[in-house]
């Protein structure tokens, strides 16, 4: 049988996972990426979890499929609840919304405690979710975006021991814009990533000027939209601030 081969997606996800790490993949859908992982020797153990028995059962019949039934297995489960502490070293949460990751992570928080890394791919409420990982002591250690099928999608590498720090990118150099606040700092970093804002890469940008590009269209048809005047003041201001939080994080990457 061939090797597996994923998406660009899902490949991003893997190559976050440090090589010879056990890794523990909730949400395993039908388990290309355990497979994948030891198909590679990225990883010499996967337990591949998911809380539906139809995705789950496809994931065991290709495991089974590729011979590989002694170095993947297969669990139903909701989140980390059939896990348990020291299983694995790296927890994979891959093609999941950001407010479901955030509760897997948080429901039993001395499971999520116990690895070593977290690798995290959220689809949404990504802002929000950077901010829960740097609130709660998970560092970010890299990060990753990439467009696919003309979307972006953004990967997380973060400490699974709390308060063990951080990204090691270097600051901001003195000349960058004076008149940005630390805290309006941090909630670029929470939305767009620190290192991402920091390593400036070509696909980085693209998704700068896409999102403006949005932001701008909206601005520009608020007043076809039917709305009362109070709600369309209200509308543009929250609109505006996007676009001017999209403005200066590219105004940092320069």
């Amino acid at each position: 049988m061939r090797p597996v081969v994923l998406s660009e997606r899902l490949r991003a996800v893997t190559l976050m996972v440090t090589r010879g790490n056990r890794v523990c993949d909730v949400g395993c859908d039908h388990g290309f990426v355990p497979v994948y992982l030891v198909q590679q020797g990225i990883s010499p153990k996967v337990l591949a979890m998911d809380l539906r028995e139809g995705p789950l059962l496809a994931a065991k019949e290709h495991v089974a499929a590729y011979g590989l039934e002694g170095q993947i297995e297969t669990r139903l489960s909701d989140g980390l609840h059939k896990y348990e502490a020291g299983e694995a070293d790296t927890l994979i949460c891959a093609g999941m919304g950001g407010g479901l990751m955030q509760r897997i992570l948080g429901a039993e928080r001395e499971k999520t405690d116990s690895f070593r890394e977290l690798v995290l791919q959220p689809q949404s409420e990504i802002g929000r979710f950077r901010r829960f990982l740097r609130e709660n002591g998970y560092g970010i250690l890299d990060e990753e975006i990439l467009a696919e099928g003309g979307k972006f999608y953004q990967v997380i590498r973060a400490s699974g021991q709390r308060g063990m720090g951080g990204t090691e990118e270097a600051p901001f150099p003195p000349d960058s814009p004076t008149g940005i606040t630390q805290e309006e700092l941090c909630k670029l970093e929470d939305r767009y990533g620190p290192i991402l804002l920091r390593r400036k890469t070509p696909v980085f940008l693209s998704f700068l000027a896409w999102e403006a590009a949005i932001y701008e269209e909206i601005l520009a048809n608020l007043g076809e939209r039917g709305l009362t005047e109070e709600k369309r003041r209200a509308r543009y201001a929250e609109v505006e601030l996007l676009l001017r939080e999209n403005r200066l994080a590219g105004t940092l990457t320069k």
